[in-house]
């Protein structure tokens, strides 16, 4: 098992749904399923993919890009609270990380609820590209899969978004 390292948030983050407002995400492209958007804010990029359940993925970089960041978000009835911490591991192929979950209501499109990890672990970013999906064990709700389709060629394509900044 390998632990993420987990880098506080303090001024990291800010994330939303494709309805977030176009000043803030200007949408850079489209590959195998993902959408790729260029944060203003922060002059990074992430991707993102909505389910049929319309449940939201989205990985991108910290504003200082010195971390990835991955959140799950659904419409779905949770008992996520804004800012708590819990304990989740993530199983991608062989791979399984221990790290700690921040949760997210009200600051990410209404009627979403969720959470984010946070990793500078080179290898978890590579399980994320390669690998077709990601099993997350959260402390307190069930776990779920998270299907990780075209992650690498979205991946590349951030890279890409990323470098033109």
């Amino acid at each position: 098992m390998r632990s993420l390292t987990l880098i506080s948030c303090g001024a990291a983050l800010a994330f939303a749904a494709t309805t977030a407002s176009a000043e803030t995400f200007e949408k850079y492209g489209e590959v195998e399923g993902w959408k790729v958007f260029v944060d203003v804010e922060k002059n990074s990029c992430l991707i993102e993919k909505i389910d049929d359940l319309e449940n939201v993925v989205q990985m991108g970089l910290t504003a200082d890009k010195s971390a990835a960041y991955v959140g799950v978000f659904t419409k779905g009835e949770t008992t996520v609270k804004k800012d708590e911490k819990e304990a989740v591991a993530i199983a991608i192929g062989e791979n399984v990380y221990l790290g700690e979950a921040t949760g997210m209501r009200g600051n990410i499109t209404k009627g979403y609820s969720g959470g984010y990890v946070l990793a500078d672990d080179p290898q978890f970013i590579e399980d994320i590209a390669r690998q077709y999906e990601m099993v997350v064990f959260p402390e307190k709700e069930f776990a779920f899969v998270v299907d990780l389709t075209g992650t690498l060629k979205a991946i590349e394509m951030v890279k890409t978004c990323i470098d033109e900044r």
